[in-house]
């Protein structure tokens, strides 16, 4: 049977990545299927959507208007699905993203209460790069992101904080003499990059980056097998799998600390799913 709402929610990531790529990535579909998805569409409307040239992707003028289309659809189904006149019985679908590391550290506690007071709600649990979870909440694939939060939120987005980490740096255990010359492994792109670049500056120099992952567990991998030293949450180190071939540098001065929120759009606190779990998490430690 097709689900249409998720055929609606691919072609918003696209017309809003205009990458297939990415949006295949990001939605964790085959390339085959996303093009699909958008063939059916096509042919479905009798119009093109996308145009497809040298220069990339761009929305046609059918796309600019099946996009707002698409946005109240989904809209007034998830309205519809959600309207109930007793909150202890809300029904509906919530979309969570968090890392792998957050699955395991924070979100058995912080949906335990959410869930055992609204069983009826089904829970759609994303995973993925955390560079990409405020991104992905904006674009409103996902309802909720559990993620590092920047001094400065999107204004669309509010947080709470549920967790702070410190930042540490790691290196293999075996690694022979280690210190803080590096090279260094850091992540590609996102908060924890950001931070590690103003702790180098702290110190007055550039780092020798030897790899830069997309992913923090992947990250650690690196570090594990001896590719250079690492900073990552320590959050992430306690979950981690390679932990015992891993081991703790002191610095300073230290890297800053690191908060972990949970993201929603603002105007979602509206929304009786949205609002539930917000108001279940007000007295979430710190």
């Amino acid at each position: 049977m097709r689900d249409e709402h998720r055929e609606l929610r691919l072609f918003l990531h696209l017309a809003q990545s205009l990458n297939f790529g990415r949006t295949s990535m990001d939605c964790h579909v085959s390339p085959a299927t996303l093009t699909r998805t958008v063939q059916r569409l096509e042919a479905e409307l009798g119009h093109r959507l996308f145009d497809r040239g040298p220069r990339g992707v761009s929305l046609t003028a059918e796309g600019h208007r099946f996009r707002q289309y698409a946005l109240d659809a989904l809209e007034l189904w998830r309205a519809y699905r959600e309207e109930h006149p007793d909150p202890a019985e809300l029904t509906g679908r919530l979309a969570v993203f968090a890392t792998v590391t957050a699955c395991q550290a924070l979100l058995p506690d912080l949906l335990g209460t959410f869930r055992a007071a609204h069983p009826q709600v089904r829970l759609d649990l994303r995973t993925g790069d955390a560079a990409a979870a405020l991104a992905r909440l904006d674009e409103g694939e996902v309802d909720v992101a559990v993620a590092g939060v920047p001094a400065r939120l999107p204004d669309p987005l509010v947080s709470r904080t549920v967790a702070v980490t410190d930042l540490v740096l790691v290196t293999a255990r075996d690694r022979p003499d280690p210190d803080l010359a590096g090279p260094f492994v850091l992540p590609h792109r996102g908060l924890v990059r950001d931070a590690a670049d103003r702790w180098f500056r702290t110190r007055g120099r550039l780092p020798d980056v030897a790899c830069e992952p997309d992913g923090h567990e992947g990250l650690l991998t690196l570090v594990a097998l001896g590719c250079g030293t690492g900073l990552v949450p320590r959050l992430v180190l306690e979950s981690s799998a390679v932990r015992d071939r891993l081991t703790v540098l002191p610095a300073d001065p230290a890297p800053e600390r690191f908060p972990i929120g949970l993201c929603v759009r603002r105007a979602d606190l509206r929304r009786p799913l949205v609002a539930a779990l917000w108001s279940l998490t007000a007295q979430a430690p710190a």
